[in-house]
């Protein structure tokens, strides 16, 4: 009988390190603590900012050791990417180029050994959420960091001065009209800030936001038999229906029911909805 218990003992035991090993558990996803920039707000002095290109690409998170998006999901990157990096934790954005963001995204969302495509990416740094300096300061950090790594694939947004809003509306023109998304406004004097904070600003040309897919809405006449629109839910609760910005190849195959995509807008109405909302892109992988 005793000898029937030890077995039975021993047979738990492997038992359990083999379902362990079968079915490992699942790591919690754990959100960094990252700044989020509010839109932009007209300022009393323009001066006191820092100027800075608006990257179209994946945000990512660098905690010392591995990538991360904002929303914690661990970034595949080939070891070599990240090679030689430094263990302080850097903000920043994946990214190719202007224009270059579906790219970006088919890269970093890559499931196969050829991973060719990470060498035109670089993780462009603009922030040091651990640093406890103001934000000209960080620059300074941020640049000797660079500088003292041997990285090709690390690099910093160069930021840079205006001296009047009209300078501010000549950059964000030239950089719209070579295919840019727009600008970043930082207070120099401001430390990092988790979470939304009026400290760092976006300009664009048009607003833009996310919201969760919840219906695939039928087309009709030429989009017969394809997506007619996107029904729509944002964070805040509000619903409503996308029609427009799709190519043909995106009715044929619409984002999933239950992902996240981005849309442009024009302001909205008294009611939260947004005016001449159209779709712009897939951002499933955050």
């Amino acid at each position: 009988m005793k000898v029937l218990f030890i077995i039975l003992l021993l047979y738990l035991f492997f038992a359990n390190q083999l379902n362990a090993q079968v079915y490992p558990q699942a790591t919690t996803q754990i959100k960094p603590a990252i700044q989020q920039a509010r839109t932009y707000e007209p300022v009393a002095d323009i001066r006191e900012y820092w100027i800075s290109e608006k990257l179209d690409g994946i945000r990512g998170y660098w905690d010392g050791t591995q990538l991360v998006t904002r929303q914690g999901n661990a970034i595949e990157s080939p070891k070599w990417f990240t090679q030689n990096w430094p263990k302080t934790a850097m903000d920043g954005e994946l990214w190719i180029d202007r224009d270059q963001f579906q790219q970006t995204l088919s890269c970093i969302k890559k499931e196969s050994l050829d991973k060719s495509c990470w060498r035109k990416i670089r993780f462009m740094i603009f922030d040091l959420p651990k640093n406890t300096q103001i934000f000209t300061e960080r620059i300074k950090t941020m640049t000797k960091l660079i500088a003292t790594t041997d990285s090709s694939y690390l690099k910093i947004i160069k930021q840079y001065k205006v001296e009047n809003n009209a300078q501010l509306n000549n950059k964000l023109n030239t950089i719209i009209d070579n295919k840019g998304e727009g600008l970043m406004l930082h207070l120099g004097s401001a430390y990092y800030h988790v979470g939304r904070t009026a400290n760092i600003m976006k300009l664009k040309k048009h607003q833009d936001a996310e919201a969760r897919v919840i219906a695939h809405l039928p087309g009709k006449g030429k989009y017969h038999g394809m997506l007619g629109a996107l029904k729509v839910k944002t964070s805040s609760g509000i619903v409503f229906k996308i029609g427009s910005g799709f190519s043909d190849n995106e009715r044929a195959n619409p984002p999933a029911i239950g992902s996240i995509i981005t849309y442009k807008y024009n302001g909205k109405t008294q009611a939260g909805v947004p005016r001449f909302a159209r779709f712009f892109r897939n951002r499933e992988h955050e």
